[in-house]
């Protein structure tokens, strides 16, 4: 397995290098569908990746974000984000960073996740723990939701016809403060070395989670969908935190499921 993630890294970190070359020239975007972002530096990214992967894993299956991708014949698969905050780099907004994460049989085993613009390098592998430039990392010791400090991420579009703004507000409300940092990679990341203590998201893709739910979990945090079932990468969607204030967050959000809202938004004067 230790070949899997020094390769994983080598490559994350070529790819990052690749796209901080393209963030320096600040590269035009296009649309993908009726609002998702895209540049040729994801493009590229996704382009080295897969070749890289095919070059050392050609029996290994690639599910990647701009769909270039391969099925293999083995029970291996990775997950590839070449570009996890493609709206932030297109607007020199420096969050964003390259995700790789290995799938056996079900299970993830491997993952990382590379910010170039800090050269920070997150990397776990099951059983192995979870590393930040190969120093471990663990979770926070947040006990109590109101002493946390979380995230979550919206559409890049139409976030006013998002559900999620509804527990947005609840945990702004009893939270150290809710951030939107625009890469659900680099959030995760955070949980697991203790920078945030909880992060939940609807809608997210398998690729922006794989190397994420493993890092988390690697720190001695927690995983779950926002009702307390598994997670899983093709759920509707996800919280991690740091295990402490689990139970806590989900209390909160069967609530606002069943519309029990704890705080009413105030009226602005007239």
């Amino acid at each position: 397995m230790a070949s899997y993630l020094e390769t994983a890294t080598e490559i994350a970190r070529e790819a990052g290098s690749l796209l901080s070359g393209h963030f320096e020239r600040r590269v035009a975007f296009e649309l993908k569908g009726e609002w998702d972002l895209v540049t040729e530096a994801d493009r590229a990214s996704e382009a080295l990746i897969v070749e890289r992967l095919r070059n050392h894993f050609p029996t290994h299956s690639i599910v990647a974000e701009e769909g270039g991708g391969c099925q293999g014949s083995s029970e291996y698969t990775w997950y590839v984000d070449p570009l996890d905050g493609t709206t932030n780099f297109a607007h020199s907004f420096p969050v964003y960073n390259v995700t790789l994460g290995l799938e056996r049989a079900g299970q993830m085993i491997a993952g990382v996740i590379y910010d170039p613009t800090r050269n920070e390098m997150f990397a776990a592998e099951r059983g192995a723990g979870a590393y930040l430039n190969h120093r471990r990392i663990h979770v926070s010791q947040a006990k109590r939701l109101e002493d946390s400090l979380i995230a979550t991420g919206f559409p890049s579009k139409k976030r006013h016809h998002n559900i999620n703004i509804h527990f947005y507000y609840q945990l702004a409300m009893v939270t150290h403060g809710v951030r939107r940092a625009g890469a659900a990679a680099i959030d995760l990341a955070y949980v697991a070395c203790g920078r945030l203590d909880a992060f939940w998201e609807f809608q997210l893709n398998p690729w922006d989670m794989a190397a994420g739910l493993l890092l988390v979990e690697e720190a001695g945090g927690r995983c779950s969908d926002m009702l307390g079932a598994p997670a899983t990468l093709r759920g509707p969607h996800l919280l991690a935190d740091n295990g402490a204030i689990h139970e806590e967050i989900l209390e909160m959000f069967r609530g606002v499921f069943a519309g029990e809202y704890r705080h009413t938004l105030v009226e602005l004067p007239r």
